[in-house]
């Protein structure tokens, strides 16, 4: 066990390193996959029966599953916030702005012919 302790610890296998291992394995879940484990791990919480310290580790599962569906919202957010951004740049600031000056006056014309 001794051994296996020290080549966990010069070899970067350690905890350490396994919890780096899980963020990058959380990172690379789509929205839909950690929306899915994080109900499971509530649903878990819920049901109770489960001793202090492994309901310790299913709320810091879900802790990172929750950062994960956040970053995954506020990715969207933003790449919403672009399009809207770029549609509203695309509109005219000003109603008629995008018009000719002979438009307006083609229309009172219009008006006062009738």
């Amino acid at each position: 066990m001794t051994s296996q302790t020290t080549s966990d610890t010069t070899s970067g296998t350690g905890p350490e390193t396994a919890a780096a291992d899980a963020g990058k394995a959380l990172s690379a879940l789509s929205y839909e996959q950690a929306r899915g484990e994080l109900v499971r791990v509530v649903q878990q919480l819920e049901a109770g029966g489960t001793s202090l310290e492994d309901s310790l580790a299913l709320w810091e599962r879900g802790e990172e599953l929750a950062r994960v569906c956040r970053e995954w919202l506020e990715g969207a957010r933003a790449r919403l916030d672009a399009v809207l951004e770029a549609e509203a740049g695309e509109e005219p600031e000003e109603p008629g702005a995008g018009t000719s000056a002979a438009e307006p006056a083609d229309a009172e014309d219009a008006e006062e012919a009738d």
